[in-house]
């Protein structure tokens, strides 16, 4: 594990690299390469709900905007949330970060919702595609959610709401199945207080998903384990995930296992917490890559009046972004 911490650890905070809109936020970015130009999707919540978008980059420091890729619909189950994350990625430490082809189609798993408001009402998991996955367009998506805390199969652990999802492609079936979606969820339990913890799901088409096990993977009794995102370094996998309030404030951390289900999480420093003007409320919602030797740690920077963008920290000093809040 100190091995592991050694090889991810992020010291150096550039600062902002995406700065919300007036009266928005944005959130939780995927980073992924196609061609020459890196690019992120992440969300962006105006009041009523969350929507996903697209932006790009030519040195992961400086991002320009495209524009959205979910959007807000009527009369559906999803009218309000669609919140994406970006789904098969090449999850090699140091590898290309590109996002492979299922069945002819790019893949994104999201939160989506019907209810008006910052993650409002009852969440499911739902899945979209698309043929092109630089273009500021549309994604299709599956007509009903993939998984929902209404299930009869719900656990006591995912009954009540789902959030965040990540989805890998494991070529060698570790758990019986090529597709693993990692999410956090929060359930109601007699015998266990409510927190959001981290479970398993699997699948053989991208389209129909179960849970896998009976118990998360990731719990730490109280607060949220949350936002996972999974490389694999050498023979290790690795998840990147954050914590919240079973200790004070939010901040990023890990854990490792050799078999995708079996998770040892670290007991030492936190990987980013708050420590600066613009993340000294929350540091947190982890997506960590390797390029060129250099670790960038891409989180979700809050401050204390609540303005939220998203921010990196790297393995070795970059200088300071530009970028502040309003």
């Amino acid at each position: 594990m100190k091995r592991v911490y050694e090889e991810i650890k992020t010291p150096y905070k550039y600062g902002l690299v995406m700065v919300p809109p007036p009266n928005k936020m944005v959130d939780s970015p995927s980073i992924f390469r196609h061609g020459d130009i890196w690019y992120m999707t992440y969300i962006l919540f105006d009041g009523k709900g969350y929507e996903t978008w697209l932006a790009k980059s030519e040195n992961l420091l400086n991002w320009e905007t495209s524009g959205r890729i979910l959007s807000f619909t009527e009369d559906t189950w999803d009218s309000n949330q669609k919140a994406g994350y970006i789904a098969l990625q090449d999850y090699r430490w140091g590898g290309s970060y590109e996002v492979q082809k299922y069945d002819g189609r790019y893949w994104i798993s999201y939160l989506g919702g019907k209810s008006a408001g910052y993650e409002a009402g009852i969440l499911k998991t739902g899945i979209a595609y698309t043929e092109d996955i630089t273009r500021t367009e549309e994604w299709k998506r599956v007509p009903q959610p993939v998984l929902s805390p209404e299930e009869s199969d719900a656990r006591w652990y995912d009954n009540q709401t789902i959030y965040k999802s990540t989805i890998i492609w494991d070529r060698e079936n570790s758990t019986g199945y090529p597709f693993v979606m990692f999410y956090n969820a929060k359930g109601r339990s007699r015998t266990d207080a409510e927190a959001e913890r981290i479970a398993m799901a699997v699948s053989t088409d991208m389209v129909n998903w179960k849970r896998f096990g009976r118990r998360p993977v990731i719990d730490h009794g109280s607060g949220i384990s949350g936002d996972a995102f999974i490389t694999k370094i050498d023979n290790i996998w690795v998840m990147f995930y954050f914590g919240a309030f079973w200790k004070p404030g939010a901040f990023d951390r890990f854990a490792c296992s050799y078999d995708l289900i079996n998770w040892t999480c670290w007991k030492g420093e936190d990987l980013v917490k708050p420590s600066e003007d613009f993340d000294n409320r929350y540091a947190h919602k982890p997506y960590v890559i390797k390029y060129n030797g250099v670790v960038y740690h891409f989180y979700c920077a809050v401050d204390r009046n609540d303005n939220r963008g998203i921010a990196v920290a790297t393995s070795i000093d970059m200088g300071k972004s530009k970028l502040l809040f309003n």
